[in-house]
């Protein structure tokens, strides 16, 4: 009896104990953490989904659609989940290859995260993001997916705004393109990691780049109640998404398609040709008009991915890498066209504007012998014929005459280096500024680079010096360069008389992009300020409210007078009718269109001449800029100016319709009416 009582005690107590503790849970979990428990209950009923925003588009001056979108089917796969089944997912991927067409390797390539090892096509946004596999899918195809949802888990058909290109491959480059958001970027950028829709993309290259975050809009909400089964039930709170803004840009689209084909029409006639540019600026404001580079590429390309082949060929040598731009990236000496710093150097020098100069056949430089072209001497000339005729020796003269005066191969404490920092007065020699990502600055080679260069390099070129060229088959060539290393070993710190007369025409290590010689002849044929070029000119909301315009920084002031530019200016108005262009301009109505410029033949070793034309009309109130580079190109007035020639053809509609009607640009912006769509401005 008293052992029943023991054990009736013990129960008790054991009762007691759990009540206890339960309702000790029960406070803890009602009292200390109830808040905590109905915030996961209210999480587990509803679903928050970002709902993307439609990217705004890019037009041009008038309105005319650079970058539009168009609506697609598209097919996606959740990548995460398909690696949470047992196959890795792998029995759907062959499910979807059937729907496809693909093959289920080309599937999981188009998947596997890129990184080391692993080659175009590869996922390069977030694991959290929705793998698009094809988004050029039709109804029956996308029905099939839909119809059969629990044949394909992970796989979602539907329709997505995807980018259209109205002028196919007219301004690649400048125009960019888009690819996945990455995991990189949604660390780096707050703001766009906050509305990351899971689907969005990103501006790469060009302007897509620059006005990422305005064309990109803000992303909508969308907080759906579901059961425990993840059943939708209906939708608790929508919040709609604003759509990007529209960049209206200064870009005139016929301008832009008249630039492309003289471009490519001038690469079609040297037979050596590797590349080119053509740059049309409004002269009075520094804004774009047009922008080409050749090779071009179809920006559709990277649509649903990249594969491997299309990557590789917009990076290989062979196709002359399309994905640079040789308008703000490509590098190359100028020839004559840059001789409008020369010039300005001189003047700045002290040479009198209106003196006369001899322009012999050849002069001597530092005990060398430097030719005028062809070794054709000129007579005695006014330093506007010395332009208009492009005689060399009159600027190797200068240039070498202010060498000596810095002290020559042993430098002043300051040097003046007049004809160097005369050059960086008109722009060159750092970007332009441009609202493009990645510009090149060009380079003006003075005292100071030479010195960094050879800092750079001394160790090679003395290791050079002693072992020589032994891979060189040619011996005079593997001697000469031999002979080349020492020197610059022992001396390469050194600015060179013959440097310094290379430099006045153009030629040797000077090297400009065709923007920044644009934007120095433009700023030389208007008021003499120097302009930061802009594309983009204003950003505008789908129902027409301006939301900011881009304004033109001036960014500099040329190192003359207003009646040196102007004498400057009009020596090159000659150049098209009795200069070096006279031949590419024959028949020209220059009584309707008188245009001025610059011819450049710039010589690059073991390769053909750069030809370049830098020119501006009409010549007495220029409103157009236009400047044509093509590599390998042959001689300026061979190539370049009959290019330019055919621009301006174009847009003054000579024996064709006009670009331009008038010759005059529009300074107004498009007009765009409620529903977003634009009536021209």
């Amino acid at each position: 009896m008293t052992r029943m009582r023991a054990r009736l005690l013990v129960l008790h107590l054991i009762v007691l104990t759990l009540l206890v503790v339960l309702a000790m849970r029960l406070w803890q979990v009602q009292v200390v953490r109830g808040q905590e428990f109905v915030t996961r209950a209210t999480e587990t009923r509803t679903r928050a989904v970002i709902v993307p925003a439609v990217r705004g588009q890019i037009l041009d001056a008038r309105g005319r659609p650079l970058v539009r979108n168009k609506t697609a089917l598209v097919v996606s796969v959740d990548r995460t989940r398909l690696l949470r089944m047992k196959d890795g997912g792998v029995h759907v991927l062959r499910k979807l290859s059937q729907v496809l067409g693909k093959p289920v390797s080309d599937l999981q390539q188009r998947i596997t995260p890129c990184g080391p090892g692993v080659g175009k096509p590869c996922w390069t946004g977030s694991p959290y993001q929705p793998v698009p596999l094809d988004e050029k899918v039709d109804t029956r195809e996308a029905l099939q997916i839909l119809e059969r949802q629990e044949e394909f888990p992970g796989v979602t058909a539907e329709i997505h705004p995807v980018r259209q290109y109205p002028l196919g491959r007219a301004g690649a480059q400048m125009l960019g393109y888009l690819q996945p958001v990455t995991e990189a970027e949604l660390e780096k950028r707050e703001g766009l990691k906050a509305a990351f829709s899971g689907v969005d993309l990103a501006g790469r290259d060009g302007l897509e780049y620059v006005y990422d975050d305005a064309l990109r809009g803000k992303a909508g909400l969308r907080r759906v109640q579901v059961d425990r089964m993840g059943k939708a039930l209906g939708v608790e709170e929508q919040v709609t998404p604003i759509p990007g803004d529209h960049l209206v840009t200064s870009i005139d689209a016929r301008v832009q398609d008249v630039t492309e084909k003289a471009l490519s029409k001038a690469m079609k006639s040297a037979p050596s040709a590797d590349g080119g540019a053509a740059v049309v600026l409004d002269a009075r404001t520094g804004r774009v008009v047009a922008l080409a580079s050749a090779p071009n590429y179809d920006p559709e390309i990277w649509a649903g991915g990249i594969s491997a082949r299309g990557y590789q060929w917009l990076m290989s040598e062979k196709s002359g890498k399309p994905l640079v731009s040789r308008a703000i990236n490509g590098q190359f000496a100028p020839g004559s066209t840059f001789k409008i710093t020369s010039v300005a150097s001189m003047l700045r020098a002290g040479y009198p504007i209106n003196g006369t100069y001899g322009c012999p056949g050849s002069v001597n430089v530092g005990g060398r012998a430097f030719n005028n072209f062809r070794g054709i001497p000129l007579g005695t000339l006014s330093m506007h014929t010395a332009l208009v005729k492009s005689c060399d020796t009159i600027f190797y003269k200068a240039a070498y005459e202010q060498y000596l005066k810095d002290g020559g191969r042993h430098p002043k404490k300051k040097p003046k280096e007049i004809f160097a920092n005369t050059a960086r007065a008109f722009g060159f020699g750092s970007p332009t500024g441009v609202d493009l990502p990645g510009e090149s600055s060009g380079r003006i080679p003075d005292r100071a680079w030479k010195k960094n260069l050879w800092n750079q390099t001394s160790a090679i070129n003395c290791e050079r010096s002693r072992r020589g060229y032994p891979e060189v088959k040619d011996k005079a060539r593997a001697e000469f360069l031999k002979r080349l290393a020492l020197e610059n070993c022992t001396e390469g710190f050194l600015l060179r008389p013959g440097d310094s007369a290379n430099f006045s025409i153009g030629q040797g290590d000077v090297l400009v992009t065709p923007m920044q010689l644009a934007r120095a002849y433009a700023a030389l044929v208007s008021d003499g300020k120097v302009r930061s070029p802009r594309i983009g000119w204003a950003q505008v909301r789908p129902d027409g409210k301006v939301v900011r315009t881009i304004p033109v920084p001036v960014v500099g002031k040329l190192p003359v007078s207003e009646k040196e530019r102007l004498y400057i200016k009009h020596a090159l108005s000659q150049v098209a009718q009795d200069g070096t262009a006279a031949g590419a301009f024959a028949g020209f109505p220059m009584n309707k269109v008188r245009v001025g410029g610059k011819t450049g033949t710039a010589e690059v070793w073991g390769k053909q001449d750069t030809s370049w034309f830098a020119s501006f009309a009409p010549t007495k109130n220029p409103q157009f800029v236009v400047v044509v580079m093509v590599s390998q190109g042959g001689m300026g007035a061979q190539t370049a100016a009959p290019a330019a020639r055919e621009i301006y053809e174009g847009i003054y509609g000579i024996k064709r319709k006009a670009a331009v009607p008038g010759g005059r640009l529009t300074t107004r912006l498009p007009k765009f009416l409620p529903d977003g769509t634009v009536t021209g401005g």
